[in-house]
């Protein structure tokens, strides 16, 4: 029997948890993103995620695909010139209603120079790294 193969989320290297702990709702929809609790823990993509309250982690149920930070939360400008890079999710855009985190406020300052660029070319990028496809936009 074959397993269902996840893209690669990263992770914290000392808790293996999404997002370092902090709740992808929150980035839509607080005016900075909430670190989230064991006690809101729900497992997707093959990691746990944290969620701040029940409501956000319930939102993020049915719709983790919106939610998710693009590209497995790794850093959005390595994706774009091709490679994993660990990201920091201190470091945010939200881009046509997408999630991208970045390894550092350098990088995030890059992709906003010219954010369609380097979202489409980290979309191809994602695709050839890991054949996962990206969610469309909304």
């Amino acid at each position: 029997m074959g397993q269902t193969k996840f893209p690669p989320v990263d992770t914290n290297p000392l808790t293996g948890v999404a997002l370092d702990g902090y709740d992808p709702v929150s980035y839509f929809t607080e005016a900075e993103p909430l670190l989230g609790s064991e006690e809101f823990e729900l497992m997707w993509a093959g990691v746990p995620w944290h969620f701040a309250n029940g409501a956000n982690m319930a939102i993020f149920e049915r719709a983790p695909e919106v939610y998710a930070p693009q590209y497995g939360g790794h850093g959005a400008m390595g994706m774009a010139r091709g490679f994993l890079a660990q990201g920091d999710p201190r470091y945010y855009a939200v881009f046509k209603q997408r999630l991208f985190i970045f390894y550092s406020a350098a990088n995030r300052e890059a992709f906003l120079l010219a954010p369609d660029a380097a979202a489409l070319e980290g979309q191809v990028k994602w695709r050839d790294l890991t054949g996962a496809e990206i969610a469309a936009e909304r």
